[in-house]
């Protein structure tokens, strides 16, 4: 076997007189208890005192070695590594559905290098890891881009976008797209307004913790992600992930409303100020919102995939520094999303600021950093003396898909009171019209 990778010190001294090896099955004995498991990496940055083993049960454990006793080798290992299952027959009865990979936790295993999760898996992976998918829809797999959310621009929005337009014309039921889940929403706000009458599902669908993990959400994800692609009556742009700590439910959000709203739970997806679009329960669909745009023809269709990058959002704060708004106007922004407080306010001390901008010919909209509810700026003075600045009230916009409005608006309007009426309407269900009394996210 290869060196300990990540081992320093204490623990490389230990594990070198033990003559272990990554990968070898080891049983370690503490003063408190003993532990058989395979020897993991460490993280190449990891402290000096403490030695991994992945347990039977697929879960690591470190142990401090001060606490132990002795270490053996039961057996020796290879590196952990992943073979792909052999992929599954698709019934030709069955609809086609294309899964697009984008990166993310879905599509990541360990980094044996580092210890920390890579994105390795390709789309085939995917599938040919989640046999049961075969039962449901016959499945082409490409892979766009193999990165982590956080690296994705507006540049990767159109490109989405234009590749959905593309294989339309080869006639897929739906579409299923995995993603980091870092900034799903924003990408999948982005393909809402670039694939405004899409005639047909296309799912944004990502994974909380990777496939290595005995408690992936992976899999059921996915899982469900073609279900909708295949089955759903309706069509446009959703966001599919777990709506609960178990595996039973997936809820199926409009991809305009929803926002990640946690670390690392696997429900950590919400959608704002409304119900989830459906669910799927034991691979049933259960529509719950019955106002969604039915499937259609994709003969005519064209993707809008047009942003202004020039766009930013600034979240206001106590000793918020408005010199940040002046800087933005004077380097050419055209849009600007302000993330006030409560109702959509900001210090009195910015005024000056955002009317320099206003007069500038920025389009400046306020959002609220309260996430549910509705910005109102006519009860206050300060709300009203925003308004008479020329601030734009976003109504139900929560910050993320405020921006990316903003940014396909921009992209696609030549005038600002153009741009200004159209950030104000319904385009693609990102407005509430009516606000729940209080959050519902069960089944049924």
């Amino acid at each position: 076997m290869g060196e300990l990778v990540g081992y320093r010190g204490e623990a490389l001294s230990i594990l070198e007189k033990a003559d272990l090896s990554i990968g070898d099955f080891v049983k370690v004995e503490t003063d408190a208890a003993s532990f058989e498991g395979y020897l993991m990496p460490r993280y190449e940055l990891a402290d000096t005192l403490h030695i991994v083993i992945k347990l039977r049960n697929g879960y690591n454990t470190g142990i401090s070695v001060k606490k132990i006793r002795s270490i053996t080798k039961i057996a020796e290992g290879e590196r952990p590594k992943y073979t792909p299952a052999t992929p599954p027959r698709f019934s030709k009865d069955l609809p086609k559905v294309l899964i697009l990979s984008t990166g993310g936790t879905i599509a990541s295993r360990i980094d044996y290098r580092t210890g920390g999760v890579h994105p390795a898996l390709t789309a085939e992976d995917l599938y040919t890891s989640v046999p049961e998918i075969a039962e449901v829809a016959q499945v082409d797999a490409e892979v766009l881009f193999s990165v982590f959310s956080e690296n994705l621009r507006a540049e990767h929005w159109c490109k989405i976008a234009e590749h959905v337009s593309t294989s339309l014309k080869k006639g897929y039921t739906g579409i299923v797209i995995t993603h980091g889940t870092d900034t799903m929403g924003y990408t999948a706000a982005a393909l809402s307004f670039a694939l405004k009458g899409l005639p047909i599902p296309v799912i944004l669908v990502g994974a909380q913790r990777s496939s290595d993990r005995p408690s992936s959400d992976a899999a059921a994800n996915l899982l469900a992600a073609v279900t909708i692609a295949s089955k759903a009556t309706f069509s446009g742009v959703y966001v599919a992930m777990h709506a609960g700590l178990s595996d039973d439910i997936i809820a199926v959000h409009r991809a305009a409303s929803v926002r990640k709203n946690h670390t690392s739970r696997r429900d950590a997806f919400q959608s704002i100020n409304r119900k989830p679009a459906a669910y799927v329960k034991n691979g049933v669909i259960q529509q719950v919102d019955f106002s969604l745009p039915p499937r259609g023809s994709a003969s005519g269709f064209q993707p809008s995939a047009r942003f202004e990058e020039r766009v930013a959002l600034l979240k206001f704060h106590p000793n918020f520094d408005a010199t940040l708004i002046d800087y933005l106007v004077d380097k050419g922004v055209k849009g600007l999303v302000l993330e006030g407080t409560g109702l959509g306010h900001v210090g009195h001390y910015c005024y000056d600021s955002i009317r320099r901008a206003v007069s500038r010919g920025v389009l400046v909209g306020m959002s609220s950093q309260c996430i549910w509810g509705r910005v109102r700026m006519t009860v206050y003075d300060t709300g009203r003396d925003l308004l008479n600045i020329g601030v734009l009230p976003l109504d139900t916009l929560f910050p993320e898909v405020a921006l990316v409005k903003m940014m396909w608006v921009l992209g696609n309007t030549n005038t600002l009171e153009e741009a200004r009426e159209l950030m104000l309407k319904d385009l693609v269900g990102e407005m509430a019209q009516r606000l729940l009394l209080e959050e519902q996210r069960g089944f049924g």
